[in-house]
């Protein structure tokens, strides 16, 4: 049996791209991004070979791939085409296996299903990435609820920015949930400094709990 982690997170632009590419790199693992929306510039898979260090064989390639950098709903209107969440099954993999959503937990991939339903059927436990900053609380809190609605595994939270230890400390209490650790703004931001900090604030044997 393989490590396989999904990382969602409390909104876009938290750092989840990153952190999966920490994580893929410290796992010695696999890659995958369901849907990539917006095709200008480097892509999530791209990005994660860069910073990560992944070699291209241990990136999965994306069910499907949408122009637009918008959420995949409206971004597969616009290419006309048509997303089947049923479809959506995790690949089987011999090395541990890195899956990163799109956005948040209830961004939708079609008029009647988000990203949280898919993951809900999945029954893979859930990294939460969340800011540090004004209004994680509220957004984390919420999202932890939405996935405990849906019986969604939650494996905990990863922090992304600058230390707030209150914030951190109110989040795992009233939100009954683990904090796996923080990973801290990088500048720069390299495979080495990435890689560096990871390991420093992630003991490798945080994951290990997770084999399915």
């Amino acid at each position: 049996m393989t490590l396989r982690f999904v990382i969602s997170g409390t909104d876009t632009g938290i750092g989840k791209t990153v952190f999966s590419a920490a994580l893929a790199d410290a796992l010695g693992g696999c890659y995958w991004k369901p849907i990539q929306s917006g095709l200008d510039g480097e892509t999530d898979s791209e990005t994660v070979a860069r910073l990560g260090g992944i070699p291209s064989e241990r990136i999965i390639p994306e069910a499907w791939k949408l122009k637009t950098p918008v959420s995949p709903h409206l971004a597969a209107n616009f290419d006309q085409i048509v997303i089947h969440p049923k479809t959506l099954s995790p690949p089987e993999t011999v090395l541990p296996l890195v899956i990163e959503g799109s956005g948040g937990l209830l961004v939708p991939l079609t008029e009647c299903c988000v990203f949280a339903d898919v993951f809900a059927r999945w029954q893979l436990p859930v990294i939460l990435c969340a800011r540090t900053g004004l209004g994680t609380i509220n957004h984390t809190l919420l999202a932890l609820e939405a996935m405990r609605h849906r019986s969604i595994p939650v494996y905990g939270i990863a922090f992304i920015g600058p230390e707030h230890s209150d914030t951190q400390r109110i989040i795992s209490r009233l939100g009954s949930v683990r904090i796996l650790g923080r990973l801290p703004s990088l500048n720069p931001l390299t495979p080495v400094t990435l890689r560096q900090a990871f390991r420093h604030h992630f003991p490798i044997s945080t994951f290990q709990g997770a084999v399915q």
